[in-house]
């Protein structure tokens, strides 16, 4: 009797192993292939501003896997030049060669960068962009590239100042 009972504990442990091993939650992002073999890697080829889905920012933040290896086309407030997300092996974009920026929240009243998204511009492309001020309008183009922490990776492929940001007096718009 015992020992019936130690192999129905038994065949119960090796069910759930099972069905754990085969669900979503373990298997998602997971790759078939021995650890010396790398997945090829993909070779994005220069898309049209065409192609690209005309999306809200922060839709694409609410649902990133949405919009996961599509090009998408925004338009925002420019916020800052930053390093956020620079040199993360997950969805590695190297701080030599790219320069990371933020846009504004657009729900808000306040003045809240949208950190969820993470914005790449190579370095060459941001130096054109140098005198970009708090506020500008712009519409970015480009891949989102990755979904790593559950957020918004996006490789900025085009860059375009739509309206400059009124100067402030005093601290004061």
């Amino acid at each position: 009797m015992r020992s019936f009972r130690y192999i129905k504990s038994a065949a119960l442990v090796l069910l759930c192993a099972v069905a754990l091993t085969t669900s979503n939650i373990c298997t998602d992002g997971v790759i078939a292939a021995p650890a010396a073999v790398k997945p090829a890697q993909t070779v994005s080829t220069p898309v049209s501003q065409e192609a690209a889905i005309s999306v809200r920012p922060l839709d694409v933040v609410n649902s990133p896997k949405l919009y996961l290896n599509k090009t998408i086309k925004m338009n925002a407030k420019f916020d800052k030049f930053s390093t956020l997300g620079l040199d993360y092996k997950p969805a590695f974009k190297s701080s030599e060669d790219y320069i990371s920026f933020l846009i504004k929240r657009d729900d808000t009243n306040y003045d809240i960068p949208l950190s969820e998204m993470k914005l790449f511009l190579k370095r060459e492309e941001a130096e054109k962009f140098i005198d970009l001020k708090t506020d500008d309008e712009i519409s970015i183009t480009g891949l989102m590239f990755s979904d790593a922490l559950g957020d918004a990776w996006v490789d900025v492929k085009s860059l375009t100042v739509v309206k400059k940001a009124p100067e402030k007096k005093d601290g004061v718009k």
